[in-house]
């Protein structure tokens, strides 16, 4: 799912592309896409884009009379920038947004639809879709502490929690928390006032590197390719391979459709962390240390 850092390269790519411009017409392939009808979609056409704003892991597009459309791209929802009137073709297009210069293209992969697409009026209309989350560049450490600790939850829940900060998923979680050196499933209200330091500080480089980078490889070209996996992250989706601080190899948690990566030697002093398929395979046989987790792929 594309998360702050993703959002800010699209919005990034975006503005020059469309603001100032009036939206023609937006084309819909997938009815299951517009979750509105008040506004009606038409009440659009025409209407010149004002802004942009990124809510949580949304992108609105604000455009005259206080009109906005949001877009939740959800897990494999992505944004393509192409010619003029381009066609909609394919199962995996879904809408297209025409502009004089260009037509905003929306792709989901797969065959579920999540992605969705609300026309609101105003500033109230537009807060709804904020679930709560704190803006980690607007806040100091105190208000940070404050919203992680409010209830006691693992570290990897409360930093992908939208009521608590906004804009980070699971890919992001496992960076910074790699960055602080810290379990995932550490408890908020258990760490000590410098873990919760390095924590603050890995939250805001972490993001603050990807949100460059990522507007950076965006300057010459529209992102195409933004994925939960990006070359140079140090442990998500990187399951076996070298941890890049200490080259011990990268774990997993798996629970659901998701999984969380973590360096043992690095975050939880050397403990692996309990999976629930293995650990319901295993029983009390479950490798508890980097050494029996070694011995048993060994047998």
């Amino acid at each position: 799912m594309p998360e702050l850092p993703d959002i800010a390269a699209y919005i990034s790519a975006l503005e020059p592309r469309i603001v100032g411009q009036p939206l023609q017409r937006v084309r819909l392939q997938s009815a299951f896409l517009l979750r509105t009808a008040q506004p009606p979609l038409k009440d659009v056409d025409g209407r010149i884009v004002r802004q942009l704003r990124r809510i949580g892991k949304r992108i609105a597009i604000g455009l005259e009379n206080d009109l906005w459309l949001v877009l939740h791209l959800m897990i494999a929802g992505r944004l393509h920038w192409r010619a003029p009137d381009a066609k909609l073709a394919g199962r995996q297009t879904l809408a297209a947004f025409d502009f004089p210069n260009g037509s905003l293209v929306l792709t989901e992969a797969g065959s579920k639809r999540r992605a969705s697409l609300h026309v609101v009026l105003g500033e109230e209309a537009l807060r709804s879709f904020d679930a709560g989350g704190i803006d980690v560049f607007s806040s100091n450490l105190d208000a940070f502490r404050t919203a992680l600790t409010g209830e006691n939850h693992t570290l990897k829940r409360a930093l992908t929690d939208p009521r608590l900060l906004s804009g980070i998923g699971n890919a992001y979680s496992d960076e910074i928390l790699h960055a602080a050196q810290l379990s995932p499933l550490t408890l908020t209200q258990k760490l000590k006032p410098e873990e919760w330091e390095r924590l603050y500080a890995a939250t805001h480089h972490t993001l603050e590197f990807w949100i460059n980078r990522l507007r950076a490889d965006g300057t010459a070209a529209f992102p195409e390719k933004v994925t939960a996996f990006r070359e140079g992250m140090a442990v998500h989706f990187r399951y076996g391979e070298p941890c890049p601080r200490c080259g011990d190899k990268v774990l997993r948690i798996r629970y659901a459709d998701k999984e969380t990566n973590y360096c043992a030697r690095c975050q939880t002093s050397g403990k692996v962390l309990a999976d629930r398929s293995l650990s319901r395979l295993l029983g009390s046989d479950c490798p508890r240390t980097m050494e029996e987790l070694e011995a048993l792929k060994r047998r």
